[in-house]
């Protein structure tokens, strides 16, 4: 029959393997929580890039639309 102390010390390793197993469970989670969130990062990124672009593109086109329409509005004197 074991003694007290060696009684409580193999509980206390049953125990950390437990926790050693949801431990290591919990950091399999978070990192593909990682995952996710850089793959939704990215992906949001590359939009902004492509919204960006696009407004670049039609800032472009309301100034020629602006140069146009001055050009072909008369002037009114005062």
């Amino acid at each position: 029959m074991p003694t007290i102390a060696e009684d409580s010390m193999s509980q206390r390793s049953s125990q950390f393997s437990g926790e050693d197993g949801n431990i290591e469970q919990l950091m399999v989670q978070m990192l593909d929580e990682r995952d996710k969130m850089m793959e939704s990062m990215r992906e949001h990124q590359e939009r902004l890039q492509e919204m960006e672009a696009r407004l670049t593109e039609v800032e472009k086109e309301r100034d020629a639309l602006n140069r146009q329409l001055n050009a072909n509005i008369p002037q009114v004197s005062q």
